[in-house]
């Protein structure tokens, strides 16, 4: 299983090479660069443009294309047996069902997963020591707290200890917009959840964690926590979670107690904003940035262009000092060798392969498929098994030793790359990274989506074509990758634009548009 060390350093810097080199050789060969093949072991390809029959390619042969194969499709360019694997990133992405000529669409009809049940793992470490970056020290300006974190916004958040009073916490925030709108604060803002209330155990542990992880992030300069008293997520448990506070910072109001919730509530926004308004931006050493990483709509370019390029920006943030959190434990499956041999320790390793199993054995509570992903917007853009999809989702993690695993609700606490429990959903995943202290998230798409989490959350096309049709919605594309723009020349953009945003030179889509959501994961019962 050595390979597992030894091929997948090597993947993101193949990936672009191929790139270039089909471009390159676009003059000579048209048929060409139509089709992108990642690793040379791989039996197919991905199209680049919609594939006709009777179009012949090129590789080490020519290949007849025997079928209609769209955009971002895979097309074999080797003969395949049933029951053989299919190979794609240079590793196994599944086996074939029935026999699969060269020039053939792979897909849904004739490949399925390889993966099946609980697996046992042996460690097998292949980490180094990073290389620390060697051009000039890049720094951001933001928000020093006296927690010692550092945020990029400085604006007033109202969190809810119980859904009951989510639109009571949304129209205290517009009041208070209106009321403290020419403060130098960001904007106050509220987060709805269905929670707080009529939950037992770890989902009752899970709302309180996340919510406390937010109360404590550095993003908000201001916190009123807000609850109406006779929930099972009450104040004075709350605290507890919480732990320390700085009262000039964090509020709290229980609404069943006073006459008018309302003027209560925008006298303490009002100290809040007086507190908040004091924190000016300073400059701060990208060491100090915490980036979660996220996918969600993802179509067959993901894997080649966004995700790589948000490796190769993990790799130069870690390189400086700063932290990655990666997530989507369910979107590990089929690729989590590469990740747990990337562990720093075996403690680390038993850690992720508890994370591993332990999300397995969810779904084999509830009696679901372990393997069910792909989503039907995964299968439209041309991915079809879950082995696929997270060879393509790990490399967002780029090259980087983990040096953590978390579990869902926790924070970070080492500088590197962590992993965070939690599911694939967008809005869960996307809030536990938040909740974990990440200051902003870079989430790739080839789909597209207008979410927005409760952080600045920066959306990377994978294609231009999604880029141009959506604007109002991507904020950076990573599809000029296939369009002949050099794959260093990219990741230095997309990192003076992250730490544009950061700086609070830039706003994100979501941000513009005011998209800001949060969701709690939830498994047990609802009284």
């Amino acid at each position: 299983m050595n390979w597992l060390c030894t091929d997948i350093p090597e993947i993101l810097d193949v990936i672009g090479k191929i790139i270039c080199l089909a471009l390159a050789w676009r003059r000579l060969y048209e048929h060409v660069s139509r089709i992108i093949r990642i690793h040379p072991m791989d039996t197919v390809a991905v199209a680049l443009d919609t594939l006709l029959p009777g179009e012949i390619l090129r590789l080490d042969e020519e290949i007849p294309v025997r079928g209609t194969v769209k955009k971002g499709h895979k097309i074999a360019v080797k003969p395949v047996k049933a029951g053989e694997e299919i190979i794609k990133y240079g590793y196994p992405i599944g086996r074939a069902s029935r026999d699969i000529a060269i020039g053939e669409w792979v897909h849904t009809h004739n490949l399925k997963t390889g993966l099946e049940g609980l697996l046992d793992y042996k460690y097998q470490p292949c980490v180094g020591e990073p290389e620390p970056a060697k051009d000039r020290i890049e720094t951001f300006n933001g928000f020093f707290r006296e927690d010692g974190q550092v945020g990029i916004r400085n604006e007033i958040w109202i969190i809810n200890t119980v859904g009951c009073i989510n639109n009571l916490a949304g129209n205290i925030a517009g009041k208070a917009n209106a009321l403290f709108g020419d403060r130098n604060i960001d904007g106050v803002y509220a987060f709805h959840h269905p929670y707080g209330c009529s939950q037992l155990g770890d989902d009752h542990r899970n709302t309180q964690k996340i919510l406390s992880g937010l109360v404590r992030h550095p993003n908000a300069g201001g916190v009123l926590v807000l609850g109406l008293g006779c929930e099972n997520n009450n104040m004075e448990e709350f605290k507890e979670v919480l732990g320390k506070y700085h009262d000039d910072r964090v509020k709290f109001l229980k609404v069943q107690d006073v006459d008018d919730e309302i003027e209560e509530a925008i006298k303490l926004i009002e100290q809040l904003a007086e507190y908040a308004e004091k924190f000016e931006r300073r400059t701060a050493p990208v060491s100090m940035l915490k980036v979660g990483l996220k996918c969600g709509g993802s179509d067959a370019f993901s894997g080649i262009t966004a995700n790589p390029l948000v490796g190769a920006f993990s790799d130069m943030l870690i390189q400086r000092g700063g932290t990655a959190v990666l997530t989507e434990v369910p979107e590990m499956f089929g690729a989590e060798n590469i990740l747990m041999n990337r562990c720093i320790s075996r403690e680390v390793f038993e850690k992720s392969v508890e994370m591993i199993n332990g999300f397995k054995k969810y779904y084999m509570r509830y009696d679901q498929p372990i393997y069910e992903n792909p989503s039907p917007g995964n299968k439209e853009g041309g991915i079809t098994t879950l082995e696929e999809k997270s060879l393509g989702c790990i490399q967002k993690g780029g090259t980087g030793t983990v040096v953590d695993v978390l579990e869902y609700g926790a924070q970070v606490v080492k500088q590197g790359l962590n992993l965070l429990n939690g599911p694939g959903n967008d809005i869960v995943s996307t809030t536990a990274l938040a909740a974990a202290g990440a200051q902003l998230v870079l989430f790739t798409t080839g789909r597209g989506t207008p979410l927005g989490g409760p952080v600045p959350t920066v959306k990377i096309s994978s294609n231009t074509e999604l880029t141009m049709r959506k604007k109002n919605w991507i904020d950076f594309n990573a599809g000029a990758l296939l369009e002949g723009k050099g794959p260093d020349v990219v990741k230095k953009e997309l990192f003076e634009y992250v730490l544009n945003v950061a700086s609070g030179k830039k706003k994100t889509r979501n941000e513009i548009n005011d998209y800001r959501e949060i969701a709690i994961f939830k498994d047990g019962v609802t009284l």
